[in-house]
């Protein structure tokens, strides 16, 4: 699992990486948010700390962006302010945790263990998609009344991105921002096929024409 670590303090984003990386985590470190803003536009990670209080961009500003452009990667902001308002400028722009200087690694810990549960970034157990069908998001596969279908790992994203948003329809540019990096935008025949592919084992895909697509629950 891939996180972006955006601290300007050197020595705390040094001990942060090498604690995170003890825990099985790897870490891109960046000292000013233009450079992380960078990563983000570039590359694609599943949990970004970032800092409030940083050369460049600061985290608040980097975050509105972010949700501005659909990019909706879990986000932990880390700051030393102690205010209400503060607070509520960072959920207002959609950050879904914060931790606050000075803190233990073991609140680190839980905060980030937060995330990974409620965005079902690890899972050991299959997902029941729906009566017969299981999807093993870390292996890229289906188990369809018990036989395997193997996933190419873009098609296995998307399956688990439409996954975690059931009930609403996601757009073509939130897959896009979200599971492809910025060089490689995919066509929209491109982005059809995957679906195509996909429904024919997973049924509760739906299409809604020029707006996008989505996960039914049964």
């Amino acid at each position: 699992m891939k996180i972006l670590l955006l601290e300007d303090d050197p020595m705390l984003a040094e001990l942060m990486a090498e604690h995170l990386g003890e825990n099985g985590f790897e870490v891109e470190h960046y000292l000013d948010g233009e450079e992380a803003e960078d990563a983000i536009l570039s590359k694609k990670f599943d949990i970004l700390l970032l800092d409030v209080n940083v050369p460049g961009i600061n985290g608040f500003k980097l975050l509105k962006s972010m949700r501005e452009r659909k990019d909706f990667t879990p986000a932990v902001m880390i700051t030393s302010r102690n205010t209400s308002t503060d607070l509520k400028e960072g959920f207002d722009i959609g950050c879904d945790d914060y931790i606050k200087k000075p803190f233990e690694f073991e609140e680190l810990d839980a905060r980030i263990s937060h995330i990974v549960r409620v965005y079902g970034l690890k899972r050991s157990e299959p997902i029941e998609l729906g009566e017969g069908i299981l999807f093993e998001p870390e292996r890229h596969r289906l188990v369809v009344n018990g036989e395997y279908v193997t996933l190419t790992p873009k098609a296995s994203e998307i399956l688990h991105y439409l996954f975690r948003n059931s009930g609403r329809i996601v757009s073509r540019e939130e897959l896009v921002q979200n599971l492809w990096s910025y060089e490689e935008t995919p066509t929209d025949a491109t982005l059809r096929s995957y679906i195509k592919v996909l429904r024919k084992h997973v049924p509760q895909i739906v299409t809604e024409r020029g707006v996008g697509y989505g996960f039914e629950q049964l």
